[in-house]
């Protein structure tokens, strides 16, 4: 066995990752692949033709390099590890987007890497940007804010805002994601290409936006400086200030730029200024720096330049795919808007539609209530004219009561009248016999005082007549004779005489005297008690009377509104007024 044979046969394929912005891919390469081999193969699988702002980055120690196209891979200073890794990003930066970036991958790879780029605080954004360009990213994922679909806490698990903006204010992520979506409801109607778009060209106006920084010091024993190559071209910063430069070197104004070991040198274009030199630390940085210097000054003098025919066509392709896209867009807008517009029209009609039914429902409902109510009306309006006759026949009977009742309430009148004549009259009398008794209690008084005087005259008549009888006997035989009659109560006083004559009274004649007095006082007594008794009843009678005649009048009136088909309440009838006898 010779010595060849005994050395390890070496592999003809290494294995290769390739992480893009939203992808990741592995290739197997030959051992022979150049850097262009490999960056071409990525490219044909992206479908990326605008291959000139792209590059394979990886990481060397501490700093990053990118893959160079002409030498082979694995003799550049690439990881050892299997798979390599690379990175496909944007190496160089358009000046505007809108106008350079022609295919949209092209465009969508930039959006990417420039968001990841701002939520990494690796461009600066103020808070209001960054919640602008942060509504455009959410149009572009999600397409036309719909309220009823996008309900509140549908950002929450996305990064939309770089960590600084969101320490800086003390606000909830509820409130952040109020801002966004008040931006993002203004955006309805624009396509993802077109909001990733608006996207970059918000972005390309930042300070930040497309530089790489690199530390350098101006001389060897000078302050720190920072250099920012981009596609202006070239600026020197002060280490704790990124966004406005000290010095500026247009790539316009730079007439070339040459490196020996760690020192670069600036020669501009107008002879009479200065040439500028800086120092880098370390070889591999240069190497990066004059890469970067070459690369952005190549694609300022090309975009100078009538586009070549390859651009032509790719832009005339953009253009046309973008018209068709937009007349898609168009078509797509337009029969969304009919559809929408015939769903409301849908929705309208069931909606009349059910309106017609509650309403045919409500006139059936009517109809029937219109029918129940014509026969109800009808069964009322026969009672109503039974009511009517039997009204009319008691206003018949009414009117012959009411004649009747005016018949009688004249012959209660005429009775009342003759009522109170009799009670006048009988008044009258009561006040005569009042008057007359009056008259014989005194005369009775009278009577009285002088039976008392003749019994008081008889008794002294009679001890004269005693003591003249003890005189003279005879005398005693002449006054045995009947007594005279007494005189007229007119002339009551009795005159005795002693000379001329003497009367002699017995007790039986005071006494009847007496007992005629009192009969006549109690016969009077007992017609004036019986005049009261008859004054009573007459008084009574008169009152039923009035009594009667009342409920007569009330009668008739009850009868009258009745006839007239209408019963007043209790307390609208008035009662007539009574007589009042004294």
């Amino acid at each position: 066995m010779s010595i060849l044979g005994l050395k390890k046969k070496q592999p003809k394929t290494f294995k290769v990752k390739v992480i893009t912005m939203d992808a990741e891919m592995e290739f197997s390469c030959e051992v022979k692949w150049k850097g262009k081999d490999l960056f071409d193969l990525v490219c044909r699988t992206v479908g990326l033709r605008e291959t000139w702002f792209f590059g394979l980055r990886y990481t060397v120690k501490d700093t990053y390099a990118w893959l160079k196209q002409e030498k082979r891979v694995l003799d550049q200073e690439v990881p050892k590890d299997s798979p390599i890794t690379f990175h496909f990003l944007a190496k160089f930066f358009p000046e505007k987007v809108e106008e350079e970036l022609v295919q949209e991958i092209t465009q969508h790879l930039f959006f990417l890497q420039v968001k990841k780029q701002i939520l990494d605080e690796e461009i600066f954004c103020s808070p209001e940007a960054s919640v602008l360009l942060a509504s455009y990213a959410v149009q572009a994922k999600y397409g036309d804010y719909d309220p009823n679909f996008h309900k509140p806490g549908f950002l929450a698990q996305d990064e939309l805002l770089p960590k600084r903006v969101l320490m800086q204010y003390q606000m909830t992520a509820d409130m952040w994601e109020e801002k966004i979506t008040a931006w993002y409801a203004e955006h309805r109607g624009i396509a993802r290409d077109e909001a990733e778009m608006e996207y970059l060209k918000i972005a390309q106006d930042l300070e930040m936006y497309g530089v790489s920084y690199f530390a350098i010091t101006q001389n060897k024993r000078d302050t720190d400086l920072l250099l920012g190559v981009d596609a202006q071209g070239l600026h020197i910063y002060n280490p704790n200030s990124k966004l406005n430069p000290n010095k500026s070197f247009p790539w316009s104004g730079i007439r070339n730029i040459s490196y020996s070991e760690k020192e670069f040198t600036i020669k501009p274009l107008d002879k009479k200024k200065d040439v500028f030199k800086f120092y880098s630390s370390q070889l591999r940085v240069n190497k990066l720096i004059l890469q970067l210097c070459i690369g952005n000054h190549d694609l300022f003098m090309r975009r100078r330049k009538v586009d070549s025919i390859e651009v032509q066509q790719m832009k005339a392709q953009a253009k046309e795919e973008k018209a068709r896209k937009k007349m898609e867009r168009q078509i797509l807008a337009r029969e969304k808007q009919m559809r929408e517009e015939a769903e409301r029209a849908k929705e309208e009609m069931e909606r009349r539609l059910f309106q017609l039914q509650d309403e045919a429902r409500l006139a059936n409902e009517a109809l029937l209530r219109s029918e129940e109510t014509a026969d109800l009306l009808a069964e009322k309006a026969q009672i109503a004219e039974e009511e009517a006759k039997l009204l009319a026949h008691k206003a018949a009977d009414a009117e012959q009561d009411r004649q009747r009742l005016e018949v009688t309430a004249m012959k209660t009148k005429e009775e009342k009248r003759q009522m109170e004549q009799k009670m006048r009259e009988a008044e009258q009398l009561a006040v005569k016999l009042v008057e007359q008794s009056e008259r014989r209690l005194k005369e009775a008084d009278h009577l009285k005082q002088d039976l008392t005087e003749a019994k008081d005259a008889e008794r002294r008549a009679k001890q004269k007549l005693l003591e003249i009888t003890k005189t003279t006997y005879p005398l005693i035989a002449a006054y045995s004779a009947p007594p005279a009659p007494p005189a007229p109560p007119e002339a009551p006083d009795f005159a005795y005489e002693s000379t001329s004559s003497r009367l002699d009274f017995k007790d039986s004649d005071m006494k009847r005297l007496s007992m005629e007095i009192e009969r006549e006082r109690l016969e009077y007594m007992e017609k004036s008690k019986h005049l009261q008794d008859q004054l009573k009843e007459l008084k009574t009678e008169i009152e039923s009377l009035k009594l009667e005649e009342q409920q007569q009048q009330a009668g008739v009136y009850s009868l009258r509104n009745e006839a007239r088909g209408y019963v007043p309440e209790a307390n609208t009838i008035k009662c007539l007024p009574l007589f009042i006898v004294k």
